[in-house]
């Protein structure tokens, strides 16, 4: 049931007029007319603390934390380790040979998704364990904005999601000699 909009004086007024010239259709039914609620006193907003004093030239203050997220290469190292430390340290170093490649360098982003997902799950059916994922670097300094650089940073999204979320067990950036920052390492599970 939806609530009556609030009326104005003069809608009010009128209402009024018209509801005293008529008569009910069935008196017995009549419900009394509804007084309306009285509005609660509102308190006044607590006034704010004042501003603290500025001059031109005074220093900012920068020890508060910002909610900007950390640039995506941060997130990926900082992230926990799934994999067993002795080959994620041969990973992280370059000296595990990555199994397969596949370069998704000048796709468009509707075209390197399906090679993508075809790429990791025959990876996984023939049993590879890691893979390396080239998507090139990019712009530099275009981590969050439109543009270029959109498979560098939809990559790692992509691998976290189905079908390809569960196939996954770990993705970093690579080592220089795999490409560096233009490249992901794919450690993917073993199939049941």
């Amino acid at each position: 049931m939806r609530r009556p909009r609030n009326l104005s004086k003069e809608e009010r007024a009128m209402w009024d007029h018209v509801a005293r010239k008529t008569d009910a259709l069935h008196p017995e039914h009549q419900q009394p007319a509804p007084t309306p609620a009285p509005s609660p006193n509102k308190q006044p907003p607590a006034p704010r603390a004042p501003m603290p004093d500025f001059t031109v030239g005074m220093k900012a203050d920068v020890t508060r934390p910002h909610d900007i997220l950390p640039p995506l290469r941060e997130r990926l190292r900082s992230a926990p380790v799934r994999m067993d430390a002795k080959n994620f340290m041969r990973m992280k170093s370059g000296k595990l040979k990555p199994e397969g490649r596949i370069d998704l360098h000048g796709m468009y982003r509707d075209e390197a998704y399906p090679e993508l997902i075809t790429f990791i799950l025959n990876a996984q059916t023939a049993g590879k364990r890691l893979v390396l994922v080239i998507t090139g670097k990019g712009r530099a300094g275009d981590d969050w904005t439109g543009g270029r650089g959109v498979l560098r940073r939809q990559v790692p999204q992509w691998l976290q999601l189905p079908p390809l979320g569960p196939a996954v067990l770990e993705v970093r950036p690579a080592h220089l000699k795999h490409g560096g920052d233009g490249a992901y390492y794919v450690y993917l599970r073993r199939r049941k």
